[in-house]
């Protein structure tokens, strides 16, 4: 079914959904470079996907597979641990009529930073950098966490 007319009116709704949009398919990346990454080194954790890329001597452990596996199970834990509240906490915020200028970028800072924390677990960028790109997009989730609660507090 199509969105709403007054869901499409929204303009800040359809700026989180844009963004978010975006962040979903950084986590799809991330999890296509994981799969990636065992079929190119030919290092399978099930015998049957062993077996159906070349055979059961593929069924094994490879040490770089391991160390990239363990950077790429990290990023994605992250993610979740991470989108996931932006998901609820953007939603909720779309509904207050916030300026959508001011909207647009908590969800774009909140997007460029979880890209750059991403990459910067990926590629190992030096210190800060990963660390940085974390607490920059836990800016704009702190800020609509706040709006919400001084939004929703007269009625607790």
């Amino acid at each position: 079914a199509a969105p709403s007319p007054k869901m499409m009116e929204n303009t800040v709704f359809m700026s989180f959904t844009f963004y978010s949009t975006i962040l979903i398919l950084k986590m799809y990346v991330v999890a296509i470079i994981t799969g990636q990454v065992r079929l190119r080194k030919k290092a399978f954790a099930n015998p049957e996907d062993a077996l159906r890329n070349g055979g059961l001597q593929y069924y094994r452990d490879d040490p770089d597979v391991e160390r990239n596996l363990l950077s790429l199970s990290r990023a994605h834990r992250n993610d979740m641990e991470n989108i996931f509240p932006f998901l609820f906490l953007g939603a909720i915020y779309s509904l207050l009529d916030p300026s959508p200028a001011v909207a647009r970028i908590h969800f774009f800072v909140f997007c460029v930073g979880r890209i750059v924390h991403t990459i910067a677990y990926l590629l190992r960028l030096k210190a800060p950098t990963r660390s940085v790109a974390y607490g920059v997009a836990q800016l704009p989730c702190f800020s609509m966490a706040l709006q919400i609660l001084l939004a929703t507090t007269p009625y607790w």
